[in-house]
Parts: C-alpha cells; sequence; structure tokens
C-alpha cells in the first residue's frame, strides 16, 4: 500500500514477517525497550484483545500482530502528530483490522471502554518523574520520557480498571522505579509474576526491568534468567540476535 510520508519521516524495515514502521528522524524513535517487551508478552493467548497504554508510533502492536495470534490490539497514544504515524503504519502493513489507534490521554479512557474489557494490557510509559532528569528541548521527546501527561500510577490504575479478572499485565521499565512499580501494582490488586532484569552487559548494572503482572492472582514471583545486550566483545548476544531474527 503507498503510504504518504511526511517531512523528516522515514520507512523502517522491522526484518520480521516484511512488517515495517514509520518513523520521524527529528522525534523520537522506538528503541530495544519496546523490542524486548513485545518479545517478553509472545505468549499472550490466542484471540485476546490488547491494550498498549501510550503505543508511540506503534511498534509492540505492529510486532505483536507477528509475535502473536492475538485478536484485536488497540494503541492509545496522547501525541497527535505520533499516533498519526502508528495509524500510517498499521495501514503500511496492512493491519487496519487487527491494531486500531485513538490519539488519547490514557486517562479518557473510562470514557472510552467498560472496566474489564482486556485480556492484556502492555506498556512502555516514560520512565522519569516530571521535573527530573535532563529535560530534552523536543516536546515530543519530554512527553515520551517524563511523566508530564500520566504517571505510573496512572498507568497501572488504568490498566486495573479495564483488564479483565485474571488479565495479563506486561510493563518495561527502569530497575530504579522497581518498588514503585511493585507497591502501585499491590495497591491495585494486579499481582507481580515474572520479572526480568536486562543488562548491557555482564559488567554493569541493569538497565531495564520486564514485569508481568495478574489482576486478582495469588502471589508467587518467578524471576527468569538475566538478559544480556551485549557480551563480552561488544557484540549482541545470541538471545538478543534471535528476539531481533538475526539467527
Amino acid at each position: 500500500m503507498e503510504i504518504e510520508l511526511k517531512e523528516n519521516e522515514r520507512i523502517d524495515d522491522l526484518e520480521f514477517k516484511g512488517l515495517k514502521i514509520i518513523q520521524n528522524e527529528k522525534g523520537f524513535c522506538f528503541g530495544i525497550d519496546s523490542v524486548l517487551l513485545s518479545d517478553f508478552a509472545k505468549n499472550i493467548k490466542k484471540d485476546s484483545l490488547v491494550l498498549d497504554l501510550g503505543t508511540g508510533t506503534g511498534i509492540i502492536p505492529i510486532l505483536l500482530c507477528g509475535k502473536t495470534e492475538l485478536k484485536k490490539i488497540i494503541g492509545v497514544e496522547i501525541q497527535e502528530e505520533v499516533s498519526d504515524m502508528a495509524k500510517r503504519s498499521a495501514l503500511l502493513n496492512n493491519l487496519q483490522d487487527k491494531f486500531q489507534v485513538f490519539n488519547e490521554n490514557i486517562l479518557n479512557l473510562n470514557k472510552i471502554y467498560d472496566n474489564q474489557t482486556f485480556d492484556v494490557i502492555v506498556t512502555n510509559p516514560p520512565y522519569k518523574k516530571k521535573d527530573t532528569g535532563i529535560i530534552n528541548e523536543d516536546e515530543r521527546k519530554i512527553i515520551s520520557r517524563h511523566e508530564i501527561t500520566a504517571n505510573l500510577e496512572d498507568f497501572i490504575k488504568v490498566s486495573k480498571d479495564l483488564l479483565k479478572d485474571k488479565g495479563e499485565f506486561y510493563m518495561v521499565h527502569r530497575p530504579e522505579r522497581l518498588v514503585d512499580i511493585f507497591s502501585l501494582l499491590r495497591k491495585y490488586k494486579i499481582e507481580p509474576k515474572e520479572l526480568r532484569f536486562v543488562y548491557s552487559n555482564i559488567n554493569k548494572p541493569p538497565k531495564l526491568v520486564l514485569v508481568k503482572g495478574i489482576k486478582n492472582s495469588k502471589s508467587f514471583l518467578k524471576v527468569d534468567k538475566n538478559l544480556y545486550i551485549y557480551d563480552d566483545k561488544g557484540n549482541y548476544t545470541n538471545e538478543i540476535l534471535k528476539i531481533y531474527n538475526k539467527i
């Protein structure tokens, strides 16, 4: 399908089942965290109705459409320009019947969907608290990286409301926020069930954490083996190469 590109936009080949994505080289492009989250969530059940909170350019839904047999995935993105790229990427991949995009604040979803609508929620939310860290001058990057329009508690509360009983919740975040994440998940009845730390290499502290929770589940936490991005020679590890479909 012929898709019109706007200024500074390009089409990137995801090198997986022919999937592609539109990105703006001057804006916020997806990172390895979204790719790792899509892999972490690849075992979601067939015919699941999935919600992606803060979908950005739609990288997670596009990959999940290729990795799973989900029924439909809804991506919610507050930035109009970014959500427009996600919509055009859905068309580019002929996924418009399977991947739907809403330009909306996640705080307004209770006006759109009934409680307990979704089987699965995935999210790669802003990592930094408001007014912390280095502030980027590009507003798109500020909103993507800082809790400007919604904070961590908002993402988890919305997930609690919209998830079905025993529904699955998947998140990628920073390890330094892990106490907050667990505390808020418990507060909103989403029990942490699986945890995986992601390291740049074996000599550095973890840079990301992948978390799975289940709504109204009993307590039992499984800690997966560590995931290393680079080996001691600075090359991608075999596991990362497999995730990127290089081997």
